[in-house]
């Protein structure tokens, strides 16, 4: 076997641990003679895993008792539509910050529901910086305000969230989930797909203050309303029971590492190498982002000229490193590194960027 450093912004590289003990139990789990995804989702086996991974979750961030979690489809982009629809009454509007394109993609979704106010917009900026929260001026009227805590694609991360009084905190979590301790008490709800820090492709995550499944819709189709998923556990229809198992494996893995107190202390000597990599090569890696609004989770920089990028990219394949590539829509370079991305990992990129630059430079 020979695995190799996935920077690939998701689906994410999972903690070798959880994938191995997947691999042994994947044709006979428990000794039932069958796979847990062969099983029937109403039996005690499968309940078990999937009462773990919410057990988990609530007990990684310390979860309050008036709190939920949901285990949906659809990803986190499928709550670009669930969240207004169900935290918005008809004539009501919300908040937003736009600090990328993923907080665009959930701004342009709001919009088609009801009406949105844009409280903060860093396309002057190229989506390069972030406010102080302190700075933000929230509606008080507003039936929520809606923030996305890290952005992929930009490589931009809130350190700290506004306090919105009244107004539910709504953040979309994707890339940063669970990867350090959050004032879990300021939010109303948040939202991540899975297949960050969390798990594999498959599911999505939503923690909800119970007060807020009240807004709910009579009218809503039952799979879109939270209040249909809630009293019931995510076991309204059939769950993803492959994305979940994997989930509780992963996030059993972190409990044992330290749980978010060691997330964020490998997040930090992570992305400290390799943004120290291009400090000690300034003349040839430019990250574009502002140095307070930086990404632990998404590290983006840009080399001299295109062709030098391509070259990039294709080196470090070839030595063992996969997924650098920017977003097509910026292009650059891009480390994404999740929880179960070794600190070793990010060591060998930092190194390979001193020799590449002082080969090329």
């Amino acid at each position: 076997m020979n695995r190799i450093f996935n920077f690939s912004a998701g689906p994410c590289t999972l903690p070798l641990p959880a994938l191995e003990e997947a691999h042994a139990e994947f044709l006979d789990y428990q000794g039932k003679g069958m796979s847990l995804i062969e099983m029937s989702h109403r039996s005690k086996e499968y309940d078990a895993v999937h009462m773990e991974a919410m057990d988990l979750i609530r007990r990684l961030y310390g979860l309050p008792d008036n709190y939920k979690i949901l285990f949906l489809g659809g990803g986190a982009t499928m709550q670009f539509s669930m969240v207004p629809m169900n935290l918005m009454a008809p004539g009501q509007s919300c908040d937003f910050t736009l600090t990328g394109a993923w907080a665009k993609k959930a701004y342009a979704d709001a919009k088609k529901i009801g009406n949105v106010n844009v409280i903060f917009d860093g396309k002057d900026d190229n989506f390069m910086s972030l406010p102080e929260p302190g700075n933000l001026k929230v509606n008080p009227d507003a039936a929520y305000f809606h923030m996305t805590s890290n952005e992929t694609i930009g490589g931009v991360q809130w350190s700290d969230f506004p306090d919105t009084g009244d107004v539910p905190l709504v953040c979309d979590m994707s890339s940063d989930f669970v990867s350090r301790r959050i004032p879990v008490e300021k939010f109303g709800l948040i939202y991540a797909g899975a297949q960050k820090n969390a798990g594999p492709a498959g599911t999505s995550i939503v923690i909800i203050r119970e007060d807020l499944l009240e807004r709910s819709s009579d009218n809503l189709t039952a799979y879109m309303s939270y209040a249909t998923h809630a009293p019931k556990d995510s076991m309204y229809n059939t769950p993803p029971v492959f994305p979940i198992y994997m989930l509780m494996k992963t996030l059993t893995w972190l409990e044992k590492e330290g749980g978010l107190d060691a997330a964020t202390k490998m997040a930090n000597e992570r992305a400290g190498l390799i943004y120290g990599a291009m400090a000690a090569n300034a003349d040839f890696y430019k990250c574009p982002v502002h140095q307070d609004a930086r990404s632990n989770m998404n590290v983006v920089w840009r080399l001299p000229n295109e062709d030098l990028e391509k070259q990039f990219v294709s080196e470090a394949l070839a030595a063992g490193m996969s997924g650098l590539k920017g977003h097509r829509s910026v292009g650059g370079c891009r480390a994404s590194m999740y929880n179960a991305m070794p600190v070793a990992g990010a060591k060998a990129l930092a190194d390979f960027m001193g020799e590449f630059a002082k080969r090329n430079g």
